[in-house]
């Protein structure tokens, strides 16, 4: 009985926290826009009985989803937030690795405060410290203050309102996210594994990168995953650091939810950016699954 209460509890939370508000996402995303409370007129009505929505069922219209992929700003707003989020995720993965490393390396009893000194932003609101970034990026913001005072640059950088703010943001704002999984692969590495490399005539790079690196891509997996994901739909970010130009889906679907309150496109459009997320995920998993049942 046990076992079995063990195992139903995170199905438990997956049905309740997951795919009941998915599905009614997914039933707002097939109804018609109204102009009333609430802006749509739904489908399913459960109280005209099972009968009434079985036959509804063969009746299912998918315009919204074709009227996506037809207009362009969704697709473009999808592709953007994509590469967005990708080149976001490869920078914070530059910068995590040797951060995570380094934590990794250090001294036992330095790596508790080292831990401390990544998690302390998640101490303050993440609104604030995103508010934060455009009083540094701003042309008369510390960053060109900094520059021009020792003869770096002879006028200000237009950094805030462009995809370059996006990037540092993004990246800023999800770096621990990158380096705790980073940390917890490293910090598991027998280093007997690296002084047995050395004894065998390999040089401290080759032995980096045949036996750290392998032994930490769990680690980079899981970051980019934690990095990746929220990215894709951020918001915040690049509605205060980015300007008019920076089109990300999380901006066109708030878009389209509390300016156009056209709740079933709006509805559409995050079950489309679902999909996208879900099935790479899952494909992923399967392949990993699929590459341990061949080592056995």
């Amino acid at each position: 009985m046990r076992k079995w209460l063990v195992i139903a509890v995170p199905y438990l939370w997956m049905l309740l926290f997951f795919l009941i508000p998915f599905f009614i996402v997914f039933k707002i995303s097939l109804s018609e826009t109204e102009i009333s409370i609430p802006p749509y007129t739904p489908v399913f009505d459960l109280s005209e009985g099972w009968d009434a929505i079985r036959a509804k069922l063969g009746e299912l219209d998918f315009e919204k989803y074709a009227f996506i992929f037809s207009d362009e700003l969704y697709t473009a707003a999808y592709w953007s937030s994509l590469k967005i989020a990708a080149i976001s995720t490869f920078l914070t993965l530059l910068i995590a690795y040797p951060l995570a490393y380094g934590m990794a390396r250090a001294p036992k009893e330095w790596q508790p405060t080292l831990m401390m000194f990544v998690i302390l932003p998640f101490w303050t609101s993440f609104l604030i410290r995103v508010y934060a970034w455009i009083g540094i990026l701003k042309n008369e913001g510390l960053l060109n203050a900094f520059l021009m005072h020792f003869g770096l640059i002879s006028e200000p950088l237009t950094i805030l309102n462009t995809t370059t703010a996006v990037y540092i943001g993004i990246v800023y704002s999800y770096l621990p996210f990158m380096v705790l999984p980073l940390y917890a692969s490293l910090e598991k590495i027998d280093g007997r594994l690296l002084e047995a490399a050395q004894d065998l005539g390999s040089p401290p790079w080759k032995a980096f990168w045949q036996v750290t690196f392998p032994l930490s891509i769990p680690g980079i997996v899981a970051g980019c995953f934690l990095v990746f994901i929220p990215a894709v739909g951020e918001f915040v970010i690049p509605d205060l650091l980015g300007g008019s130009e920076t089109l990300m889906i999380g901006k066109t679907l708030w878009s389209e939810f509390f300016n156009n309150r056209d709740w079933p496109v709006a509805s559409a459009v995050a079950v489309l950016l679902l999909l996208v997320l879900i099935v790479p995920i899952v494909a992923f998993q399967w392949a990993q699954q699929r590459s341990r049942e061949a080592a056995r």
